[in-house]
């Protein structure tokens, strides 16, 4: 129990500091995130792929342990650093950009993707 999506669980959204139970993310990044996961499910021709969480939401103390930035969307459970197996970062985060040119957050690293909902768009 406790999946929200075919490849997201509640428990996997969870600060990742130890100490707190922030456990939450923003119902639209969640939505995004399983659309990138089901859109290279199909690319790959799998019933689902392996989704590898890094970060979701972040509570004050670990955001800053992490060297968050102070504004960071993690704090407000509107972002999840992802990558999926055998899907490189740079086409995750390409097919985000391309889907949704006017709007979000997203970020590429060299071993996953920043995705955010927030209001407007960033790109780095």
């Amino acid at each position: 129990m406790g999946d929200l999506t075919k490849n997201i669980s509640r428990h996997e959204l969870a600060c990742k500091c130890g100490a707190c139970d922030h456990q939450t993310a923003d119902f639209e990044t969640v939505m995004i995130v399983q659309d990138a996961c089901d859109h290279f499910a199909e690319k790959l021709e799998v019933g689902k792929v392996v989704l590898n969480i890094h970060s979701a939401h972040r509570c004050y103390r670990h955001n800053d342990a992490v060297g968050g930035a102070k504004k960071s969307q993690h704090r407000l459970g509107s972002a999840l650093d992802i990558s999926i197996r055998n899907v490189l970062p740079k086409d995750v985060y390409a097919y985000l950009d391309a889907k949704y040119p006017d709007r979000l957050g997203l970020g590429l690293y060299d071993t996953f993707v920043h995705v955010d909902t927030r209001k407007g768009k960033a790109r780095w």
